[in-house]
C-alpha cells in the first residue's frame, strides 16, 4: 500500500482555495465573492442583515413616533406616581416672627418645631432638599393625633400609610424594620398613636440631618438679616 494512503493522506481538491489558483465554477463560489462581483446583491443586504434599530422599534431612525408615544407614557405614569391620597398641609397661619423668636430657632430644634412660623420655614428649607415628606408626615402624625372618631382615625391612618409608610409610595419617609412591623401590627385596630415611634424617628433625623444645615442655608440666614433691620429701623 503506498506509505500516503496508509497514513492517512489525502490528495488536494483541485477546488481547494489553498491550492488551487484558476477559475472557478459558479457552483462553487463563496457567498463573499459572489456578492462582491454582483452589483444586485451588493446593493441589497441580506435578510439576514438587520439594520441599526432604535430600542423601542424596527426602524432606523430615532425620531419615530413609538418613541414619542412611550415618552408620553412615561411622562403620565411619573405624574401619576408622585400623586398622593392626602391633601398637602398649606403652610400654618402664623404671625411674623420676631427676630428674638428667629434666634431661639438656633437654640435648640425643639423651640423651631414649636413654632409655627419656624415650622414653616423649615418646611421651606426641607423643600429645597427634596425631603418635605418628612415634615409632612410630621404634621399628618399631630393631625392624627387630634382625632377622636374611630372612622376618622381608620381613614386617616390608612391614607398616612399609603402616603408616607408604604415603599411603592414615592414619598415614602426612611424608617427601620423594627418601626415598620410595629407599625403593621397595629394596622388591625389603629390609634391615633399608631405611628408614635415613627414619627419619633423622623423628628429625630430632621433633627441630626437637616436642622444644622438649616441654621447654615440662605433661607435662615435672610431670616435673621431681615428681622435685625427691622429690629434697627424701629
Amino acid at each position: 500500500m503506498c506509505f500516503r494512503k496508509r497514513n492517512g493522506y489525502r490528495p488536494p481538491d483541485r477546488f481547494n482555495a489553498k491550492f488551487y489558483t484558476g477559475p472557478v465554477p459558479a457552483d462553487r463560489e463563496s457567498p463573499m465573492t459572489r456578492s462582491e462581483t454582483s452589483p444586485s446583491r451588493a446593493q441589497h443586504p441580506s435578510p439576514r442583515q438587520k439594520p441599526n434599530t432604535c430600542c423601542f422599534c424596527w426602524c432606523c431612525c430615532c425620531s419615530c413616533s413609538c418613541l414619542t408615544v412611550r415618552s408620553e407614557d412615561d411622562k403620565r405614569g411619573r405624574r401619576k406616581a408622585q400623586e398622593t391620597k392626602l391633601e398637602p398641609f398649606p403652610c400654618e397661619p402664623c404671625p411674623k416672627p420676631t427676630i428674638e423668636e428667629i434666634k431661639q430657632w438656633a437654640q435648640s430644634f425643639d423651640k423651631l418645631m414649636k413654632n409655627p412660623a419656624g415650622r414653616n420655614k423649615f418646611r421651606e428649607f426641607l423643600r429645597t432638599e427634596y425631603s418635605e415628606e418628612n415634615m409632612l408626615f410630621w404634621l399628618a402624625c399631630e393631625d392624627l393625633k387630634k382625632e377622636i372618631n374611630k372612622s376618622a382615625i381608620e381613614e386617616k391612618t390608612r391614607l398616612i400609610y399609603e402616603d408616607y409608610i408604604s415603599i411603592l409610595s414615592p414619598k415614602e419617609v426612611s424608617l427601620d424594620s423594627r418601626v415598620r412591623e410595629v407599625i403593621n401590627r397595629r394596622l388591625q385596630d389603629p390609634t391615633p398613636h399608631i405611628f408614635e415611634d415613627a414619627q419619633l424617628q423622623i423628628y429625630t433625623l430632621m433633627h441630626r440631618d437637616s436642622y444644622p444645615r438649616f441654621l447654615n442655608s440662605s433661607v435662615y440666614r435672610s431670616l435673621v438679616q431681615g428681622g435685625s433691620r427691622s429690629s434697627s429701623e424701629s
